[in-house]
């Protein structure tokens, strides 16, 4: 791997850059909580060579909210069902407004040329 391939990754959402350490500290959570929502499916960090388990910034911002759930009082298998559910919304959202896109690109709404008539008024 070069360094150009290196930097590539910071920009990546998808890479498993933080170790459990760096996230919990990030996160100002515990490993048993990253633990916790693991167990609920809504991340499964990667794990390194040694087996240690790796985060990405987007499993970040996953537990982030789902940290913010909890802290509200809401169950922790409840917060990772909404978290879920809001990230495929967002998604969902996100591959509509493409769709849109592309179809506005590929049939264009019909220009008017008509002019404008000024009608005088009267009085």
């Amino acid at each position: 791997m070069t360094a150009d391939d290196s930097y590539g990754r910071l920009d990546d959402d998808d890479y498993p850059a933080y170790t459990m350490g760096r996230a919990v500290e990030m996160l100002g959570t515990t490993q048993g909580f990253l633990r916790a929502i693991g167990e609920a499916s809504l991340i499964t960090p990667l794990r390194s060579a040694g087996g240690h388990r790796r985060y990405s910034r987007y499993q970040l911002r996953l537990a982030a909210r789902a940290r913010e759930l909890v802290d509200q009082g809401t169950p922790i298998e409840a917060a990772c069902r909404i978290v879920i559910l809001e990230d495929q919304l967002e998604e969902a959202q996100r591959i509509n407004a493409e769709y849109r896109r592309a179809d506005e690109a590929a049939n264009p709404p019909a220009v008017s040329f008509r002019r404008a008539v000024a009608i005088p008024a009267s009085g």
